[in-house]
């Protein structure tokens, strides 16, 4: 919280310590806001690891793909699409609240990466665990054209490096699973239904 909020002038023009003032409604809401930002878009707080806050901002989406992989195909796709907007609405604010572009903190574009790329794949424990590398691989390599959408301005520069990493991943998922499909190898990767 801001130190104004902690502080206030007396009379006299000094500082008093501890002493708060009275908190309006709008001032408890926006702090409250405030938080959920934060909640949302640290992905429950994993974005705040000390190490490899994007891989803990990943395994947080992993859950959240096995629950939305149950919806139908366009139900899916349309809760990706409005991720990717939600996503990028919160990064931006987040950034304000951060006073940092593109905060390691922040890791919701991560998760919309992660569902992007898991997109049309079922919800088995390998392709999740193939695909969780492959969009770490991808994300941390940044291939063309992540680093130019970079430069975009407010959360959809924080957003579309992911976008990207998530393309690459879901499109190296799928040609895999084809081929090795074409080649009788089901045993490891079963049919897409």
């Amino acid at each position: 919280m801001p130190p104004e909020i902690w502080r206030r002038r007396n009379e006299r023009g000094i500082h008093l310590r501890g002493a708060l003032p009275e908190k309006t409604r709008n001032d408890r809401e926006n702090l409250f806001i405030r938080h959920v930002i934060i909640l949302l878009s640290t992905g429950l707080y994993s974005g705040f690891s000390p190490i490899a806050p994007g891989t803990a901002g990943t395994i947080v989406a992993v859950p959240l793909f096995l629950v939305l992989s149950r919806l139908p195909v366009i139900s899916y796709v349309i809760t990706v699409v409005a991720f990717f907007f939600f996503s990028s609405w919160l990064s931006g604010t987040a950034e304000a609240i951060f006073r940092q572009k593109d905060s390691q903190r922040i890791v919701i574009d991560e998760m919309f990466g992660f569902l992007l790329a898991m997109s049309f794949m079922p919800p088995a424990p390998l392709y999740v665990v193939v695909g969780f590398f492959l969009f770490r691989f991808f994300d941390i390599a940044k291939p063309f054209p992540a680093r130019r959408l970079e430069r975009l301005s407010g959360g959809y520069g924080v957003v579309a490096d992911d976008l990207v990493a998530g393309v690459y991943t879901g499109l190296v998922l799928h040609i895999g699973v084809f081929l090795l499909q074409q080649k009788s190898l089901t045993l490891i990767f079963p049919k897409l239904s």
